[in-house]
């Protein structure tokens, strides 16, 4: 039978979420419609806050609602040493974590020639200035480790080619095709510590 026209759109919009499927879709939705007018509203007021409050930091590129973020803002942190994520959950994962304590840059994207996705020319413009202005010694390039994750550490060293300082990538710890955003405190923590170092210019090795 058709579901009621607002709980049918409901539905088709769970299900644009990531991994959620129709019956899933549809149990939210439902858990939605048995929940008080009061929860309706909060959640939708939520979702409102959320497009309307939050931004990308000027400085990093981390969802924040003061520009710039409170990581950017923090007198304690090491400016010596940037992070570079894909995503700013990427960047969530590892700061919750509590393993890593230097600043950070999301790229905002990956390269994926199948999606049709590269690197913004504009993002990586905004990293080699943040380097720039940071006056950074180490660049840790923490990129997913899946193809995609490949192809965008290798578009972000070649930006970075004329860096003198070193460049880093996490290393063994997490799991090939799998995603920072699903790791743990243990596993980041043996990917951060065990990072190598990226090749110098002219001796980029594309394979394993």
């Amino acid at each position: 039978m058709p579901l009621p026209e607002p709980l049918e759109k409901l539905v088709a919009l769970f299900e644009k979420f990531p991994g959620i499927g129709e019956k899933s879709a549809r149990r939210m939705a439902f858990f939605v419609l048995h929940q008080s007018q009061t929860y309706a509203q909060e959640l939708a007021a939520a979702l409102i806050d959320l497009r309307s409050r939050l931004a990308p930091c000027s400085a990093c590129g981390n969802m924040t609602d003061i520009d710039p973020c409170s990581l950017c803002r923090d007198p304690m942190r090491d400016k010596k040493t940037l992070c570079v994520v894909e995503t700013a959950e990427d960047l969530i994962s590892i700061e919750q974590a509590g393993i890593y304590f230097g600043l950070y840059f999301v790229l905002g994207g990956r390269v994926s020639p199948l999606d049709g996705e590269e690197l913004s020319p504009e993002r990586l413009d905004a990293l080699l200035s943040r380097v720039e202005n940071l006056a950074t010694e180490e660049i840790i390039v923490a990129t997913n480790p899946r193809v995609e994750g490949d192809l965008t550490y290798y578009s972000v060293l070649d930006a970075l080619k004329d860096f003198e300082g070193k460049i880093t990538r996490l290393s063994y710890g997490l799991p090939v095709g799998g995603s920072i955003g699903f790791a743990d405190r243990v596993t980041l923590h043996a990917a951060l510590e065990s990072r190598r170092e990226a090749p110098k210019n002219g001796n980029q090795q594309k394979g394993r």
